[in-house]
């Protein structure tokens, strides 16, 4: 990126965070934007992370909303997903596996991993959580190799990141809510009374 964003500590980082993301976060029309894009990349190559991705948890399956991986390690993709029960995801919400991890293997028997069709090594994970207390779901970055050299601040960062990654869905979400109330508001009145009908019932 064009700022030295990762050149902060994690307070400061969270200001200016709140400049970039929140300031322009009306202009979006898509649930994980450009400028939040961005952000991912720069934090995936500052962490020297193989992949960076969030995912959103529905229905016991976790899709991957958006990627961003090292050009020669396209281990997942977006658009796709997974069992929830299946991932480090769910381990690190459940508790079994800590959201900072220097090598996954030294976790496999205690935190009952899943096994994968790829290595894992050094593993981050920040759950994502919306205004109402929803968790949306997961950004994580892992690497197929160990990394012994991740600190605390790094992970402090990638929640930095989770957090206003959630404000950004949480605004997208609103404007959808309110174009859909506005929709509504327009119907005919004969509309709306069709549209609480219940099935089989005439109304009065």
């Amino acid at each position: 990126m064009a700022i030295h964003l990762w050149d902060y500590a994690p307070d400061a980082l969270e200001v200016s965070m709140s400049e970039l993301l929140v300031a322009t976060a009306e202009s979006s029309d898509e649930l994980i934007d450009q400028n939040v894009k961005e952000v991912l990349h720069g934090l995936r190559e500052h962490l020297k992370m193989d992949v960076i991705f969030v995912s959103e948890i529905y229905n016991g399956q976790r899709m991957f909303k958006h990627v961003d991986h090292h050009p020669d390690k396209a281990l997942i993709k977006t658009g796709g997903g997974s069992s929830l029960e299946q991932s480090f995801c769910q381990c690190v919400l459940d508790g079994r596996l800590p959201p900072l991890v220097h090598d996954a293997a030294e976790h496999i028997e205690s935190a009952k991993l899943p096994a994968t069709p790829f290595r894992v090594g050094a593993h981050l994970s920040s759950p994502i959580i919306l205004a109402d207390g929803q968790i949306y779901g997961t950004l994580c970055c892992f690497s197929t190799e160990p990394d012994p050299t991740l600190r605390e601040t790094d992970l402090q960062k990638l929640a930095v990141v989770a957090r206003h990654t959630a404000k950004r869905i949480d605004v997208r979400r609103d404007k959808e809510r309110d174009a859909e109330l506005q929709k509504w508001k327009l119907q005919p009145l004969d509309d709306k009374k069709q549209a609480w009908q219940l099935p089989g019932k005439k109304s009065n």
